[in-house]
């Protein structure tokens, strides 16, 4: 075996090769990929797998498997690449919208799914997020994250033959399908993880497993404790006695990215998911996926080689595809995730967090300052807003941004996890607290969000809270996400706790299932759904007929004298949308010096109400406003 060229061009025609002895005759448009790919996936192998004696064969190996993935790519497929080539940038689009829900819980099947396209027409989706629904261990499973297969759908949901059907149905309504890829482990069920505990030398350095405590307590002194509840430290011990590295759950065992081999392998999963229609790939945890000794274990330059290198083996393979970053850090980060070369979306969140900071405070200050100064994107790529998803909210806000505003950090994590789990005097949250550790005093917040707003308490501004927090997801710059149900206000779910199977992970208490009674009243006005949906409707509305909500248009931000105020402009070339949201609990009333900027001549493009601004603007209790304004 032969160490890696310094020079690239020293295995294009190794790599054309092995390219053709898959292909057959020359393909010519792969094989222009390929020329245009090689020299920078040959210098990421270099940096990640150059001290090998196999990186070479490594990197053969990797072109066959895309070569592979793009002949048995459909045709259909291939149409769509096409057009997402000529057309890179349709995910910035203001018509999007996306969706998120369990298979099994929102409609019991993929056939299910499939009859709910009309619903998601309706409500505007173009983008629909379907949690884990791969072949997972029996009882806890972690909603699906614990992965036994990537080619098996969970039996009682369908097969991947009904994931392909689905996922043209979706692509005809104009719906982009996207699933989780869990890239950082792997269930101890899964194929590869038996054959290693076995000792089969093909896969044995796929985990990271030690025959003792040495190596996992040099591991510990550094790294964090991810889940307390479930087990101390980072590695769980098998009934031999050694010790496998576990991040999160003990049943989720982390894959060994320092071997070439495993590279391939999950490259060949996501092409594999790739052909059965999935357009975008939510890459989970994606800074756990590289360890150093002597290091957190978290956010290492290897995790972006890694990303680099499974876009541009993509590229080859299935060029539509895009990733999405799954990246819970400091917001520092975060934004080191997102670029055209990596992750083209990311979940934003510290605006999700920060939503929620505002409501519980009634400051809007943390959230003005996060807009104005951690929102800009690079070009090609876009945030994914949301509410709340499927996981807890933890307060992942930076400390040195909150001490700017006289806020100490750790205290107001504290006050913010009591005032959303109902143990503030006053408090109008009914959330539940997720992996509390008693040690640190950390914890994480779960709750749908009607019963994190107040609808729940019976608080009468909840309603308003739910239709702020979408407003702001919806006009922020990215694409929006709902987690469905939201939309028409549905409440915690508590029968979890008599599950055995969900008991001990409270994050199902906002994970209900479909309530056939709040859909069927979603244009019953005299009901909570159907006053949310109206008004949540009339703001997708609204959003998909303003170019100025495209997410390639900037932010710009807008202040008034009031902290309880989060205001941000959107520009396009020719007009521009001024968003204010009110997060206290009184109206106040903007002077109209604030709108000096403007003409007096407003409209409302929610309402379609011509808006005067010569009096000033009086902005309710959590109310929002779009307004579109021209300058003076």
């Amino acid at each position: 075996m032969t160490r890696l060229s310094p020079d690239p061009s020293f295995d294009l025609e190794a790599a054309r090769a092995a390219a053709r002895a898959v292909l057959g005759d020359a393909d010519p448009a792969f094989d222009e990929r390929l020329t245009a790919t090689l020299p920078e996936l040959h210098g990421l192998f270099a940096q990640l797998y150059g001290d090998r004696d196999d990186g070479r064969e490594a990197l053969a190996e990797v072109i066959a498997a895309a070569a592979a993935g793009w002949r048995d790519r459909p045709t259909e497929l291939k149409q769509l690449d096409a057009q997402r080539t000529a057309h890179p940038n349709w995910f910035l689009s203001e018509r999007m919208l996306g969706g998120v829900c369990y298979v099994d819980r929102y409609a019991g099947t993929l056939a299910g799914i499939r009859a709910q396209i009309p619903y998601f027409q309706e409500l505007g989706l173009t983008y629909l997020h379907l949690m884990p629904l791969f072949d997972s261990p029996e009882g806890n499973n972690d909603g699906g994250y614990a992965v036994s297969s990537y080619r098996k759908v969970d039996p009682p949901l369908g097969t991947m033959a009904d994931l392909a059907a689905l996922s043209a149905d979706l692509r005809a309504a104009g719906i982009s399908l996207v699933l989780d890829f869990i890239f950082n482990h792997t269930s101890n069920e899964h194929e590869w993880a038996r054959k290693a505990v076995a000792g089969d030398p093909d896969y044995e350095d796929f985990y990271l497993i030690f025959p003792d405590r040495t190596m996992p307590d040099r591991y510990e002194e550094t790294v964090r404790e991810i889940f307390p509840d479930d087990h101390p430290g980072a590695f769980v011990q098998l009934p031999d006695g050694r010790w496998i590295w576990a991040t999160f759950y003990h049943f989720q065992w982390d894959l060994n990215y320092a071997n070439p081999r495993v590279f391939r392998a999950m490259a060949q999963e996501m092409m594999f998911l790739a052909n059965q229609g999935v357009e975008v790939l939510r890459m989970d945890a994606v800074a756990f996926i590289w360890k150093r000794l002597g290091t957190l274990c978290e956010s290492l330059p290897e995790a972006h080689l890694l990303l680099r290198a499974f876009n541009l083996v993509l590229r080859l393979a299935a060029p539509s595809v895009l990733f999405k970053s799954e990246a819970i850090v400091h917001p520092d980060e975060v934004i080191t995730y997102i670029s055209p070369d990596e992750c083209q979306l990311s979940y934003n969140p510290l605006q999700m967090a920060l939503g929620w900071e505002a409501l519980a405070t009634r400051d809007a200050r943390l959230l003005q300052k996060a807009l104005e100064e951690r929102h800009a994107l690079p070009p090609g790529t876009s945030w994914v807003n949301y509410v709340r998803s499927h996981d807890d909210i933890g307060w992942t806000f930076a400390d040195e941004d909150a001490a700017e505003l006289g806020i100490d950090g750790y205290p107001h994590r504290r006050f913010l996890n009591d005032f959303y789990v109902g143990r503030f005097e006053g408090t109008f949250s009914r959330g539940e607290p997720f992996q509390e550790n008693p040690k640190t005093g950390d914890a994480r917040v779960a709750g749908t969000t009607a019963s994190l707003a107040g609808i729940e308490a019976g608080d009468p501004g909840g309603e308003d809270r739910v239709i702020l927090a979408h407003a702001l997801a919806l006009s922020s710059g990215g694409i929006p996400l709902i987690y469905l149900g939201d939309e028409v206000g549905q409440l915690n779910d508590y029968g979890y706790r008599d599950d055995p199977a969900h008991a001990d992970d409270s994050r199902w208490v906002h994970r209900p299932r479909r309530d056939e009674r709040a859909y069927a009243s979603r244009h019953d006005l005299s009901t909570v759904a159907g006053r949310i949906a109206t008004r949540l409707q009339a703001l997708i509305h609204a959003r998909q007929r303003s170019p100025e909500f495209a997410a390639s248009n900037p932010l710009v931000p807008f202040r008034t004298p009031f902290p309880q105020v989060v205001g941000f402009q959107r520009v396009d070339v020719e007009s521009t949308v001024l968003v204010l949201g009110n997060v206290g609990d009184s109206t106040v009333l903007i002077e109209p010096d604030t709108f000096s900027g403007f003409r007096p001549d407003a409209s409302d493009i929610v309402s379609h109400s011509p808006v005067v601004l010569t009096g000033g603007l009086m902005l309710p209790a959590h109310g929002v406003v779009w307004l579109r304004v021209r300058p003076a």
